[in-house]
């Protein structure tokens, strides 16, 4: 099992990274959250990975963070859900973000990743209900009702649930929902 890969970045092409460990290069596919963080071309990098050996290909799937892989291993697990919808679901949402809609059990935020539909994302939600949170060392966020009706309006209003997080983490500690709203909208006025 190759759980770990650290080289020299040879080549991006997403999702798919080349990286040299030693003289050996490996094709390693990685979601886009950890794709647009790699460092430029001939610089080191290393990866958590995950190693997929099927009949007809050995595919390896790579990671910035630990909490990024566990959810992918997490998402496998799902009957239906294959490594590259696992791919593709942590492309569009955060480690974090995915850990907010189970724990909200909002199919809307899953349904507008690529590839999921309603009925997909109401299995991914009730089959990952209890199993994202502290076991991978995310924080239940938001912290409070007053910071969830915050993000849910400034995912309303049209903004990323990147962008919305980000703004809510900016916010100061036991803010109202109407001048958090001002101020989160100030913040990304910006």
């Amino acid at each position: 099992m190759i759980g770990k890969l650290s080289g020299i970045l040879l080549e991006k092409n997403p999702p798919q990274v080349l990286i040299d460990c030693h003289g050996v290069g490996y094709e390693v596919d990685v979601p886009m959250s950890t794709f647009y963080n790699l460092p430029a071309l001939g610089e080191k990098l290393a990866l958590l990975t995950h190693f997929v050996v099927r009949e007809d290909a050995q595919i390896l799937y790579g990671f910035a963070t630990a909490q990024e892989r566990s959810a992918f291993r997490q998402l496998i697990k799902i009957s239906g859900v294959g490594p590259r919808m696992a791919l593709g679901v942590l492309s569009g949402m955060s480690v974090a973000d995915i850990a907010q809609a189970v724990t909200a059990q909002d199919a809307g935020r899953l349904v507008k990743i690529p590839g999921i539909g309603k009925k997909t994302a109401e299995r991914l939600l009730l089959e990952l209900k209890g199993k994202f949170g502290p076991d991978l060392g995310i924080a239940a966020s938001p912290t409070s009702d007053a910071q969830a009706d915050i993000l849910q309006a400034l995912v309303a209003l049209g903004y990323s649930d990147k962008e919305a997080a980000l703004a809510l983490k900016a916010l100061p500690e036991g803010v109202a929902v109407g001048e958090g709203i001002k101020l989160a909208l100030k913040a990304l006025a910006r």
